[in-house]
């Protein structure tokens, strides 16, 4: 009797899943599948976490995979378990609750952990990350309350966190060391119509400030900033970027920079090892969008599924903002270099702006604000790496002109 291999995944997220769900396409009798995750729940779209936090999606409406599905492909999930130690030379994983799994083949997809600012009082309560569930759930109930909320950091997660608080009835101040928000992603002038935006619905925008201590006896009470300014907190949300989750690989002496390195087919040092997702690092880069982590999964799978034939490549990527009544698009390179060009349209009456980078009769960049309609389009110029010199003049105008 044919006994079929052991697929171990750590990691109950969406890049561990969505592999699964690649692998179950391409060779669905292939492994007997065991899955670890921290979080009591099945794979839930952790995109979505910010419409529940505003009120407009429920748990349920974000659950990708219950545990009926895991059960319906005969997946052995262990929710809220997670591995603390992976033994190689054994070829074990062992949980938190003491249970020893063996594998044949082992995926992690840890994702990433909020970074905390190391600064005095960061372990008070009242002080969380926005990552999960259970950060939601403490953020709604400290807005039943009522009170202050401060975030930091004026990034894409920083904007959507605010947003949603004060949706919740608080009042909200965004702190953000650089002087421009979502600095990542926008150009100056589009992150001040943002910001006005922003100011407009009642948020507090407190740029170039530099937190140096969270204070307060028994839990969190005000921020404090490098110039002695101090503002009010019953709540503070961090959400100034995420860390690889990289302890327990490291632990298993699996070879790590700033995260878990991979080869062009998600493979680890180890051949028996995969990785996917925000815990890995493919050629220098990491990664925390959800398009490259789909792609990195359909590479693993098919390897997986020993239809190796697949490959890695990063491409360009474009980035959308979730803030209800917002329409920003940033896509691919938006800085420029040597011998790149700006094309740009401002229509300040109408909200309107738009920048477009061309380098060498190739589009290369975009940032739009106000009229996101092109978004895709001007995405697909770039990725398709379309000389656009016939089309230069109207490219601002869109597809249509």
């Amino acid at each position: 009797m044919k006994t079929h291999p052991r697929l171990v995944v750590i990691g109950n997220g969406m890049a561990g899943m969505r592999t699964v769900e690649e692998l179950l396409k391409l060779a669905p009798d292939m492994y007997r599948i065991t899955v670890f995750g921290a979080e009591p729940h099945g794979n839930y779209n952790r995109i979505l976490l910010s419409p529940v936090l505003a009120g407009e999606k429920t748990v349920d409406d974000i659950m990708l995979n219950t545990r009926e599905w895991y059960d319906a492909n005969g997946i052995t999930l262990h929710a809220g378990d997670p591995v603390v130690r992976i033994d190689r030379k054994k070829r074990v994983v062992h949980a938190a609750s003491g249970l020893a799994v063996p594998y044949d083949r082992l995926l992690i997809a840890t994702g990433s952990k909020p970074f905390i600012v190391p600064v005095p009082g960061h372990q008070l309560p009242g002080v969380i990350g926005f990552r999960d569930i259970s950060d939601v759930d403490t953020m709604l109930e400290a807005a039943r309350a009522g009170g202050k909320a401060v975030v930091i950091g004026g990034g894409l997660l920083g904007l959507e966190a605010a947003n949603g608080l004060l949706r919740q009835g608080m009042e909200v101040a965004v702190v953000h060391v650089m002087g421009s928000l979502m600095n990542q992603q926008l150009d100056p002038p589009a992150a001040e119509l943002l910001r006005a935006s922003l100011e407009q619905r009642g948020l507090r925008i407190l740029l170039n400030r530099q937190t140096v201590a969270i204070e307060g006896e028994d839990r969190v009470r005000t921020v404090r900033f490098e110039d002695g300014e101090t503002v009010d907190a019953d709540l503070v949300v961090m959400a100034a970027g995420v860390r690889p989750n990289v302890e327990l690989a490291k632990a298993a002496g699996l070879h790590c920079e700033r995260a878990i390195v991979v080869d062009d087919t998600l493979q680890t040092y180890d051949p028996r090892v995969y990785a996917v997702g925000e815990c890995v690092q493919h050629r220098r880069a990491t990664f925390g969008l959800v398009a490259p982590i789909w792609d990195q999964a359909r590479v693993a799978a098919a390897h997986l599924a020993g239809s190796g034939h697949r490959r890695y490549v990063q491409q360009a990527t474009a980035t959308k903002l979730k803030v209800t009544g917002v329409d920003l698009y940033s896509a691919g390179d938006i800085v420029g270099g040597e011998g790149s060009e700006d094309l740009v349209l401002r229509d300040r009456r109408g909200g309107i702006y738009k920048r477009l980078v061309v380098a060498g009769n190739r589009l290369t960049g975009a940032v739009l604000y106000g009229d996101v309609a092109d978004g895709p389009w001007y995405f697909d110029l770039i990725q398709q790496r379309t000389d656009i010199s016939s089309i230069r003049d109207q490219l601002l105008f869109g597809r249509a002109a």
